[in-house]
């Protein structure tokens, strides 16, 4: 899954990803977006490290997405929102280090994104309406009925001002939308970019919600401190009592709003995380390791990190009955560390 930094043009994104990525902007890329890769922080790789003693380490990352800037007065703006729709999470980056007003700035922009989802479905319903006009098959009819239908309550939706991830849509309803990314259906993280010496950062995280988080950074502060020594930086932050804002804990938040976690594989060969959707199963696991290993799935012999590190190792873990063999349906736990058994 893509995350995607956006926001209007001077909110600080690109600043912000060069922070979480170690990547600078690329001027050239500035109108079709930037990629890069930010590992995922897990202290509990070390910890396997220290019973295996692998050859290789690898570490999983996220995708990041420096999406082009929206601008206000709308110019230009459908080919940077098709862009944005590629996304499966949003990060909306508003700036606070000007003076501005950030939850205003969201809430136009919001509004910006609910009204290109809307100009979309109202041109779906309408070729749905022409060919509901014309003579078509009885089962390809009611599947048209139920589109329009299904779009209508979509647009009503909208309309109204209620985000689509906050409407309680049945499976057979988000199975007609998936289909267009909706932006206001994408899970969703807001970043108020705020000056360097902001005092009280808690005016803006206090208002976060389970539907929105909100987290502050200084992000320009933030970049110029990683340019820093170790040393240099612990004394210009102790001098000026700036700075500790927790890059690795942001990176984590990212992996929870956009609903993804880690398991683990381990071995003498190589210790690794891997990323799954929250809820995923073992068959789909064994799917991100390899394909083979999903198409020749017999079971996922599981064990949790935490027993194999208390207990010290694989034959401790065995012994005390807590190696697990585990099906294809089987929900990953955040924990786990699983080796797939399969047929070839």
């Amino acid at each position: 899954m893509k995350i995607g930094l956006v926001g209007y043009q001077g909110s600080g994104k690109s600043t912000l990803f060069e922070w979480l990525t170690s990547v600078p902007p690329d001027p050239a890329q500035a109108h079709s977006g930037q990629s890069a890769m930010a590992e995922i922080p897990e202290p509990r790789i070390d910890q396997l490290v220290e019973i295996y003693h692998p050859k290789k380490i690898t570490r999983a990352s996220l995708e990041i997405v420096d999406t082009p800037g929206l601008s206000r007065t709308h110019e230009g703006n459908a080919a940077r929102l098709a862009l944005i729709r590629e996304a499966g999470c949003l990060v909306f980056v508003v700036a606070a280090f000007d003076g501005s007003d950030p939850m205003s700035n969201l809430s136009s922009f919001e509004e910006d994104l609910m009204l290109a989802d809307m100009e979309i479905l109202t041109k779906r319903v309408e070729r749905v309406e022409e060919a509901l006009k014309k003579p078509v098959p009885k089962a390809e009819h009611e599947k048209l009925v139920h589109e329009e239908e299904t779009l209508k309550i979509v647009l009503a939706a909208i309309e109204s001002g209620e985000p689509l991830r906050e409407a309680r849509m049945t499976e057979e309803q988000q199975a007609v939308t998936r289909a267009f990314r909706l932006l206001s259906e994408k899970p969703r993280l807001l970043i108020v970019n705020t000056a360097d010496d902001e005092e009280d950062p808690k005016r803006f995280t206090d208002q976060s919600t389970d539907e929105l988080p909100i987290v502050a950074v200084p992000a320009g502060l933030e970049l110029e401190l990683t340019r820093m020594t170790p040393e240099d930086r612990a004394e210009f932050e102790q001098e000026m009592g700036v700075g500790g804002t927790d890059h690795d804990h942001l990176i984590r938040t990212l992996m929870d709003v956009s609903g993804q976690m880690l398991f683990f594989t381990a071995g003498e060969k190589e210790v690794r995380t891997w990323i799954l959707r929250k809820g995923g199963t073992a068959v789909e696991a064994a799917g991100n390791i390899h394909t083979d290993l999903a198409r020749g799935f017999i079971r996922a012999e599981t064990m949790t990190c935490s027993d194999l590190v208390r207990l010290g190792s694989e034959r401790e873990v065995k012994a005390e009955h807590l190696m697990r063999q585990e099906p294809k349906d089987y929900v990953i736990q955040d924990d786990d560390i699983i080796n797939i058994k399969f047929s070839v």
